[in-house]
């Protein structure tokens, strides 16, 4: 199943008997278009996966980099404890994401960037 829209043809234009012989040849040639479709999906699915894996340690290792260097700065102002803590859990996360992003887990990945990246804002919602 492609799941396009405009695939499938409208009520007024199909047979109205189910049983048509032409049924069975309609099905058979959606699924050779299918396949067709799969087979060049298939090519470029190993890209697709390293790209979403270059793509969760970049975003893992640049939020890790800008949580410790918060959480640097606000250690030598005058700010409550819970910031700079907060700061260097959601950089703490961001490099376990990037760890699980290398390693080919990239949804557990983004997730857990997101939540990062949220433990941080709230440090700076306190700030």
């Amino acid at each position: 199943m492609s799941g396009r829209a405009d695939s499938d043809l409208s009520p007024d234009t199909r047979a109205d008997d189910a049983d048509d012989v032409g049924h069975g040849d309609d099905a058979e040639g959606a699924g050779h278009g299918e396949h067709g479709e799969h087979g060049e999906h298939d090519d470029d699915t190993p890209h697709r996966a390293r790209r979403a894996r270059w793509a969760a340690v970049g975003a893992g290792a640049v939020l890790t980099l800008a949580g410790t260097a918060a959480a640097l700065l606000r250690l030598t102002g005058s700010v409550p404890a819970f910031v700079p803590a907060a700061y260097a859990c959601g950089a703490g996360a961001c490099a376990l994401a990037a760890v699980l992003g290398s390693r080919g887990r990239t949804r557990r990945a983004l997730w857990l960037l997101i939540a990062g990246l949220m433990v941080m804002a709230l440090g700076d919602q306190f700030d």
